[in-house]
């Protein structure tokens, strides 16, 4: 039961998101950062002090979930052009393909398939 666990929990896929999440909870800060310093500034500079937080309908406070909306928005478009800009740093994985055989190797594979064939 030990080797198991210990299987389980060296898994590839499962140490690659670990990885992901870790590094994930990392780059929070960072767009959270860039958002907050980077893009809302210039908004509230425009706009000046933007918030949707007091934004009621009736007796239902929806000023923080538009909030949420706009952040969520603001950090898929910021990830989005990471990746993309990220995926031109990578190059695919160049798949090998093996190399026709000679004519010299059909042959000798005739020649003993032939052989095999006898009786």
């Amino acid at each position: 039961m030990l080797q198991e666990y210990k299987a389980f929990l060296f898994r590839g896929n499962l140490l690659d998101l670990a990885v992901a999440f870790i590094l994930g909870v990392a780059f929070s800060a960072v767009v959270t950062t860039f958002t907050e310093g980077l893009i809302m500034n210039p908004i509230a500079a425009i706009f000046g002090d933007f918030t949707v937080d007091d934004l009621a309908i009736g007796p239902f406070l929806i000023g923080p979930f538009l909030n949420a909306v706009i952040s969520f928005v603001i950090v898929a478009t910021v990830l989005f052009f990471l990746m993309r800009a990220a995926a031109k740093f990578t190059r695919p994985p160049v798949e090998e393909t093996p190399a026709p055989e000679s004519d010299e190797v059909l042959l000798l594979r005739e020649i003993r398939d032939a052989l095999r064939a006898r009786p």
